[in-house]
C-alpha cells in the first residue's frame, strides 16, 4: 500500500477524514455524503485531503536554497565555458539546438524563447530551436522510427558544423538525448549537457571540447529547479558577451 494512503487510512480512525468504499481503492475519489455529486465526479473531496504543513513547504525552499549555494561554486566554471561556447557559435552565424524530455523539454522551449525573443534587454533575435516543440515531427519520427530517434533525426536535419546542441536530461540516461548528442558530434557540433545524479551515461559521450554541467543532487525536482537557473545564466551570459554589460 502507498505510504501516503496508509497514513490517510490511519487518520480516518481519528475521524479527521471520511474514507468510504470507493476511496479505499482510490483515495482521490469519494462517495461520502458530505460531497456534492459534482465533487465526486471530479474525484475531488476536501474531506479526504491531508493538509500540507507550512514546515514541509518551508523545507522545499530551504533545500533548493542550500543546493543553489552549493552548486554555485561547483557550476560557475562550466556555465562560463558553456556561455563562451554558445557566444562563439552565435558570433559565427551558427545556431543553438536544444533537446530534452518532459520538464527538460519545457526548459528547452524556454531557452529558445529567451533567445529568439529576448531575455532582459532589447536586441535582435538570436537563432535557437527547441527540438521538442513540433508535435508533427515528433510523432512522425516516433511512429516511423521509434522514440529514441526523435531528436537525433532533427539534429541530422538542422545541425551544421559549429552549431551547439543544448542537451538536457536530469538523470543523464535519456536514450533519445544521448542519440542526439552522438548525432551532433558526428556533424562536428559542440554539446552543452545539463544533467544531475552524477551525469549518468552522458560524460562518456562528450569530448574535451564539450561542456558538462551536472547538478550535484539526486532529486529530480531540485535538479530541474537548478536547470532553470542555469538556463537563465546562459541567456544572461550570452547577452552580456554579445552586447556588453557588467563583467562581475
Amino acid at each position: 500500500m502507498d505510504p501516503g494512503y496508509a497514513a490517510s487510512l490511519a487518520l480516518a480512525e481519528t475521524g479527521k477524514i471520511f474514507p468510504t468504499r470507493a476511496n479505499t481503492e482510490n483515495p482521490f475519489r469519494c462517495t461520502t455524503s458530505k460531497c456534492k455529486p459534482a465533487q465526486r465526479r471530479a474525484g475531488c473531496c476536501i474531506y479526504n485531503r491531508l493538509p500540507m504543513s507550512k514546515q514541509r513547504i518551508i523545507s522545499h525552499f530551504n533545500e533548493i536554497a542550500e543546493l543553489k549555494i552549493q552548486a554555485a561554486s561547483e557550476l560557475a566554471g562550466p556555465i562560463e565555458q558553456a556561455i563562451e561556447l554558445m557566444f562563439t557559435a552565435l558570433s559565427n552565424g551558427n545556431r543553438i539546438l536544444a533537446c530534452g524530455n518532459g520538464g527538460s523539454a519545457a526548459d528547452c522551449q524556454h531557452f529558445a524563447a529567451e533567445l529568439v525573443g529576448r531575455f532582459e534587454r532589447e536586441r535582435l533575435p538570436l537563432p535557437a530551436m527547441a527540438l521538442s516543440a513540433d508535435a508533427s515531427i515528433l510523432t512522425a519520427i516516433g511512429n516511423e522510427y521509434g522514440f529514441g530517434d526523435i531528436f537525433a533525426k532533427q539534429v541530422q536535419a538542422y545541425g551544421q558544423a559549429g552549431d551547439v546542441l543544448l542537451a538536457i536530461t536530469t538523470s543523464g540516461g535519456s536514450a533519445n538525448v544521448m542519440a542526439a548528442i552522438e548525432a551532433a558530434l558526428e556533424r562536428e557540433m559542440r554539446v552543452v549537457a545539463l544533467t544531475g545524479r552524477g551525469g549518468g551515461s552522458i560524460p562518456r559521450l562528450l569530448t574535451d571540447a564539450d561542456v558538462h554541467i551536472c547538478v550535484p543532487h539526486e532529486r529530480t525536482s531540485r535538479i530541474q529547479e537548478v536547470h532553470l537557473l542555469i538556463v537563465h545564466c546562459l541567456c544572461d551570459g550570452i547577452d552580456v558577451a554579445l552586447f556588453g554589460g557588467d563583467t562581475e
